[in-house]
């Protein structure tokens, strides 16, 4: 069952490679959606797909060197039906 989160990344999450690795983990899993910096230095993520891969997804971004997710906060929102996931500006 597919599920859509919105989530953000507080910790070394910029200036690391965080949204290309998402990126990457999004293509490896089928996940859909967008990852963007914000101004605060989190990083903010719409992330559309089933729960196991959404959770791959962010193990593997976990795992970058340089990336320390420190916390994060989630929430599940209304699927959209992405056919891609975008890095957006």
């Amino acid at each position: 069952m597919k599920i859509r989160r919105h989530i953000f990344f507080y910790g070394r999450v910029q200036g690391v490679g965080f949204r290309y690795r998402a990126y990457y983990a999004a293509q490896r899993y089928g996940v859909t959606g967008w990852v963007r910096n914000n101004y605060d230095g989190s990083v903010e993520m719409e992330a559309e797909g089933t729960e196991e891969d959404i959770d791959k997804m962010i193990m593997d971004i976990e795992k970058g060197s340089f990336v320390l997710i420190e916390n994060l906060s989630t929430k599940n929102i209304p699927l959209k039906n992405d056919s891609i996931f975008s890095i957006l500006d």
